[in-house]
């Protein structure tokens, strides 16, 4: 029997974005990178985390105001809006919590990269790989778990995952060769 993984709080297969206590270190970094108001950062955030995460004001203004409350941020009214700056301690924080913060925004490109299946290109290969996906967990599910199995299709979707990012890797070079060359036409 294969050893089960546990889901991650705020990881895959939570139902949650950020697990206890990551939106206010998310927002504190975000803060230290460059001070902001409440609608700014949650822009911020969002796109730092390309879109998979949308922020709401129920969720950043409280907890802004405890980043205010335990002395980690403070405000300035800059034309009528209050900006957030780090304090000291914040900054403190930042730097106690890196790895930490590393891994929220790791996770956040992660997530954000999902987004590329609304793209119209990814239409053409949906279904094939949803169908190769299908086969992997079938050919698992009916071997009961063997472990021979389990490593022969993880394998297998390791040596598809190689190829398809040194394709990813070719296309973009040849995009990139294109680009120039077509860039280089256009300046003589």
């Amino acid at each position: 029997m294969s050893p089960r993984r546990v889901a991650e709080p705020g990881g895959p297969g939570s139902g949650r974005f950020f697990g206890p206590g990551e939106l206010r270190l998310a927002l504190l970094a975000l803060i230290a990178e460059r001070p902001g108001h409440g609608y700014e950062l949650m822009s911020r955030l969002e796109d730092r985390c390309a879109g998979a995460y949308r922020p709401s004001a129920g969720a950043v203004y409280p907890t802004l105001q405890q980043l205010e409350d335990e002395g980690l941020v403070r405000l300035e009214i800059d034309s009528g809006r209050k900006v957030f700056h780090p304090t000291a301690p914040g900054r403190a924080e930042v730097g106690e919590h890196g790895d930490q913060i590393d891994r929220i925004w790791a996770r956040a490109t992660e997530r954000g990269e999902w987004g590329m299946f609304r793209d119209p290109d990814a239409a053409e290969i949906i279904a094939p790989a949803l169908r190769l996906f299908k086969s992997a967990v079938s050919a698992v599910v009916h071997s009961h778990g063997d472990p021979a199995v389990v490593d022969q299709v993880r394998e297998i979707l390791a040596e598809a995952t190689r190829d398809l990012q040194q394709l990813k890797a070719d296309a973009k070079r040849l995009h990139h060769q294109h680009h120039r060359r077509h860039r280089d036409r256009h300046s003589e």
